[in-house]
């Protein structure tokens, strides 16, 4: 398998994770590929990615040279994989582009990997508290979910995990990324 330009090196902190490489598929050196792009299908959008098998290893540029649909799942053939035993190999590496290659959001629009780590506040019935941290989002049909974890972080409230709607300008009142907040209008008890 190409393991991209010689000596070229990846800043770790730029790189954004945009799926894994969740198994071999077939005989002919595909994988399935975990895609954790808002469209399943834009991952597809970036012709060389970096890849690691886990956080204790270094990215290394890689390129694909197929990527399509099977059934409902992405399958992709990296560049140089064409036995079943290289898939094997790269199962469970993590893909990811650096953060310059990402498009431009509009003003007040956030990636989901620029919230997590976020420390969440309430200002219900005019009461500054901290829930917790953002530990992940999930999507869901009417609109995001910010699930915030109370346990690990000193200043929270308690050591619960609350599932809070991400409503901008109705529950999710200010992201301040400068700071590492987010300020809701939550009533904690809920």
């Amino acid at each position: 398998m190409q393991s991209g330009r010689d000596g070229m090196k990846a800043d770790p902190s730029s790189m954004v994770v945009l799926g894994r490489i969740n198994g071999a598929h077939g005989i002919k050196g595909w994988n399935k590929l975990d895609s954790f792009t808002a469209q399943l299908a834009d991952i597809g959008n970036y012709k060389k990615w970096f890849m690691r098998q886990s956080e204790h290893h270094a990215w290394r540029e890689v390129e694909w040279d197929e990527l399509r649909w099977q059934g409902k799942r992405l399958v992709v053939r990296m560049q140089g994989c064409t036995e079943r035993n290289h898939a094997e190999n790269i199962a469970g590496s993590e893909i990811a582009v650096p953060r310059s290659e990402l498009p431009e959001l509009r003003e007040d629009d956030y990636y989901w990997h620029e919230l997590i780590g976020l420390v969440v506040q309430t200002n219900y019935e005019g009461q500054l508290k901290v829930l917790g941290v953002v530990s992940s989002l999930m999507e869901t049909g009417a609109n995001d979910v910010i699930v915030v974890q109370g346990k690990g972080c000193e200043a929270a409230l308690d050591q619960r995990e609350r599932l809070i709607p991400y409503l901008p300008g109705q529950v999710v009142l200010d992201v301040d990324l400068k700071n590492g907040t987010l300020l809701v209008d939550w009533d904690a008890e809920f």
